[in-house]
């Protein structure tokens, strides 16, 4: 199958295809005399296990990994176990930072008083105030 219809199956674009060929994380492919290149449902599943990977939140490392580890017969599912286990860490590592991040936009809000100006906006006098260095980035109101 041509790139087109590999993406199309896959549901990527063509130039994520052609990333990720270039990254390693696609075996090469064949070529006709034209110089397009040909797939087969080896590079399907390749495919489909990257986007995969990709849609947990792996990197492009972790996924290199992981097929490295697929393919040698001394690795152990213990070692996928502890990637997976850093990826979950990363992930609760995110939550708590998304949470800090909700706690300063609820207090953040506490500052408006809907019937004024924009000028006149406590948000926005929060916001420059802190960009002024009035605040750090990472304290809360």
């Amino acid at each position: 199958m041509l790139i087109g219809d590999l993406a199309k199956q896959a549901g990527c674009e063509t130039s994520t295809i052609r990333y990720y060929e270039r990254e390693g994380l696609l075996e090469k492919t064949a070529r006709s005399e034209a110089g397009y290149r040909h797939y087969s449902g080896r590079h399907l599943r390749q495919l489909n296990f990257v986007l995969l990977c990709r849609s947990l939140g792996m990197t492009l490392a972790e996924i290199k990994t992981l097929q490295t580890l697929q393919n040698d017969t001394r690795s152990s599912c213990a070692e996928v176990s502890a990637l997976i286990e850093r990826q979950i860490e990363r992930i609760h590592r995110q939550i708590e930072a998304m949470h800090a991040l909700e706690l300063q936009l609820i207090d953040l809000r506490t500052c408006c008083r809907e019937n004024v100006p924009a000028s006149e906006c406590g948000i926005l006098k929060s916001l420059l105030d802190a960009a002024e260095g009035g605040e750090s980035r990472g304290k809360r109101h």
